[in-house]
């Protein structure tokens, strides 16, 4: 069966509910990592910028779930974000040796075929949600960055800082952590055309 090509990032909680949207997605997926977002300054900074063009927010169903989407619910401007919640359906996740205190499963332990239909819903309500992903060749790859010198040169941390504040986002980003927030909001063309201005 075909992916469901979404247009907004996905948020989710962790790694495997990433893996699991991806299975019936095709999309950009950013992890809060549990209650990890909730101190992360860099990570909300992200959530934050992403939220300009809108996201779509999916978050276990437990106590946890809703104590993460609240949190995130309050950093996103509520008329940029896409609610998608999976049913309160009781079970245990394979890969987990019990249950969760509340006995029910997260996004990892649904079955495609429900998250598929939770999607399709949520598509049924907000078409907007659709469209394309990038093309391969719109990708920013690291050797662009390294190319662009802001990442293995001698001033690369002072460019990529630039770069991050030209674009709203924080200081002191990694390499890879600023590979990974480029890509989720500009495309190579724009990002070429910001390297120039900015002289790199």
């Amino acid at each position: 069966m075909d992916k469901i090509k979404l247009s907004l990032p996905v948020i989710v909680e962790g790694k495997y509910d990433k893996i699991k949207i991806l299975s019936v997605a095709d999309a950009t997926v950013i992890t809060t990592d549990g209650f990890g977002v909730f101190n992360n300054t860099e990570k909300r900074a992200v959530i934050r910028r992403l939220s300009e063009n809108g996201v779509i927010l999916l978050c276990d169903s437990d106590g946890a779930g809703k104590l993460i989407r609240s949190h995130l619910s309050g950093l996103i401007p509520p008329e940029k974000t896409y609610q998608l919640y999976v049913p309160q359906i009781k079970g245990k996740e394979k890969r987990k040796a019990k249950a969760s205190a509340e006995g029910l499963l997260g996004v990892e332990g649904i079955s495609s075929d429900i998250l598929r239909e939770r999607i399709m819903a949520l598509i049924a309500i907000h078409p907007e949600v659709v469209g394309e992903a990038k093309s391969e060749s719109d990708v920013i790859t690291k050797t662009d960055l390294y190319f662009a010198g802001l990442s293995g040169g001698e001033n690369s941390s002072e460019k990529r800082d630039r770069l991050a504040s030209e674009l709203s986002l924080p200081a002191g980003m990694s390499a890879p952590a600023l590979l990974s927030a480029l890509n989720m909001i500009i495309t190579k063309e724009v990002f070429n055309s910001i390297c120039g201005k900015l002289e790199f």
